[in-house]
């Protein structure tokens, strides 16, 4: 029986060993079987088609692919399907989009510019951490940390990707400074740099004070406060709040400013959407400008949050609009994070200004590229230059507190439409200004003459030093030298608007936006005629 037993064993083990296997087999097709077909299911179910079909390209597709390269890919085109203000932004790009908005960022606190494939310190920021260590302004970064920072590859995206960075670490530059035959090392500590969105308050006569504001940030109402006190200790009763260029931002930065001007109650805004019920944002009484006289400037530029602020202004009969049509952009975005650090930005909603006007300028779904081109179309069409060429839809109007009829559907139309200013705009300004050379001639005029510049103790003391230096003149051989050909009529055409700007670059080199804006703006058509407004008895 035992050696029956012994010849059997293996044959009877063999035989369970192979049934074992065809069993598992087949399980395990069926199993395979089912996940595909319960993949398929949802695929076909409508529900999670989207997911059902990364899920099988990564489950059963011919090749390796990068599943999250695709997805990265997709989410960008779905959106775009929606709104052109839909948007995807990935991981990389989320950080910086925020920092503008935010009000700060991380870095080493310099202003920076290219030229001759270096790094140009064009001013240090106060009280950050270049300035704590002493970098100073026309100093030229060559190295980062140890490493050679020079050349046609160095761009703004990698000096800034190079500089930023979290806050508290260290990065060590190696810079060239016009005083020493040696490089000057420093090892700069990254920390908060202020980003700022009001960019500028003073006065343009004893009684009329103006604030620009670049964008609507988490620190802008409080940057607006201070130039409000500002100018009120300096004897403003009149204001000009310059929203030109304006791109929006946060709405609550928006309706805070908003709230300075009107009295209690006063409707300021509302917005609504399928799943955002309607939500109302009224005036508490408590702002500080109440009865102040008031001009808002607006462009084509101006959008979102700066189209809320100016049509609560006109919808109260509060403040005059002057400028031009504003961009027309009336959908609210909320941000929705992901895990992995990128986030999309997914309208939820539209506002409405206090008449009731949804200032959403027209849109076909898809139809990104034709929406880009509005602007350009407006152009074309007349529209900076004339009232007349602007299109009005007569079957939407809407009345303001006052009895004025005002429309939506397309931005925000001013009260006085003033046309862009081309005064000077000839082929030989237009080649300088995109080329950059008008930036680069003041940058380097400081730069040469940094020692002497400084004696000048004021801005005005400095404007009329460079009025006495024939700058326009070694401007143009500077023009023929970088091979620009010179046609001496629109030389002389072109001589008023590109003083101006080399006056006011190489002020700001050296006193900051505070001295630039005045001399910038000295010439502008709507601050004229805003001015001139606010002077009426």
């Amino acid at each position: 029986m035992n050696n029956k037993y012994k010849l059997w064993l293996p044959l009877f083990l063999g035989l369970a060993v192979a049934i074992g296997i065809f069993i598992g087999n087949n399980m395990a097709k069926r199993a395979n079987n089912q996940a595909n077909t319960n993949l398929l299911r949802s695929f076909f179910s409508g529900n999670s088609k989207l997911q059902a079909v990364v899920d099988l390209i990564d489950a059963e597709y011919v090749d390796e692919v990068n599943v999250d390269s695709i997805t990265e890919e997709m989410l960008p085109k779905i959106l775009a399907n929606l709104d052109p203000h839909s948007v995807y932004i990935p991981a990389k790009e989320l950080k910086m989009a925020n920092e503008d908005l935010e009000g700060s960022f991380s870095g080493i606190g310099v202003q920076f510019n290219i030229q001759n494939d270096t790094i140009m310190v064009v001013s240090v920021i106060n009280g950050g951490p270049s300035e704590k260590l002493g970098v100073l302004a026309g100093d030229r970064i060559v190295t980062v940390d140890d490493s050679l920072f020079v050349g046609d590859s160095v761009t703004n995206e990698r000096v800034v990707r190079k500089l930023r960075g979290e806050k508290g670490t260290k990065v060590k530059l190696g810079i060239k400074r016009r005083s020493s035959k040696k490089l000057i090392y420093f090892m700069v500590t990254r920390g908060d740099v202020p980003v700022k969105s009001v960019d500028v308050s003073y006065m343009l006569t004893p009684e009329i004070g103006y604030i620009k504001v670049s964008s609507f940030g988490a620190q802008t109402f409080d940057e607006f406060q201070t130039a409000i006190a500002k100018l009120n200790h300096n004897g403003a009763k009149k204001f000009v709040v310059d929203l030109r260029g304006n791109p929006g931002g946060y709405l609550d930065a928006a309706i805070s400013m908003v709230n300075e001007f009107l009295k209690k109650g006063s409707l300021i805004v509302y917005t609504e959407g399928k799943s955002y019920p309607k939500k109302e944002a009224f005036a508490d009484g408590r702002g500080s400008c109440q009865t102040n006289e008031l001009v808002v400037l607006i462009d084509e530029w101006s959008a979102s949050a700066s189209e809320i602020f100016a049509g609560a202004m006109q919808d109260n009969d509060r403040g005059l609009i002057i400028g031009r049509r504003s961009f027309g952009k009336g959908l609210v975005q909320q941000q929705i994070p992901f895990n992995d650090g990128s986030a999309v930005r997914l309208t939820i909603a539209r506002y409405y200004t206090p008449s009731g006007r949804c200032i959403q300028k027209p849109y076909v779904r898809g139809k990104g590229e034709e929406y880009e081109m509005d602007i350009m179309n407006r152009y074309l069409h007349g529209e900076f230059s004339s009232k007349d060429s602007v299109k009005i839809d007569d079957s939407l109007k809407y009345t303001t507190i006052g009895g004025r009829t005002v429309y939506g559907n397309g931005g925000i139309m001013p009260d006085i439409f003033v046309s862009k200013d081309t005064l000077g705009f000839t082929p030989f300004y237009n080649k300088v200004v995109n080329e950059g050379f008008i930036y680069e001639f003041a940058f380097q005029y400081v730069d040469t003459n940094r020692n002497q510049l400084l004696k000048l103790k004021t801005p005005q003391n400095l404007n009329n030093y460079l009025k006495k230096q024939g700058l326009y003149n070694k401007f143009v051989a500077f023009t023929d030298k970088k091979g620009v050909k010179r046609k001496t009529l629109q030389v002389q055409k072109s001589r008023a608007i590109i003083e101006t700007l080399l006056y006011a670059f190489i002020i700001r080199d050296l006193f900051g936006d505070d001295a630039f804006y005045p001399i910038f703006n000295k010439d502008d058509s709507c601050i004229k005629v805003a001015v001139k407004e606010l002077s009426k008895k």
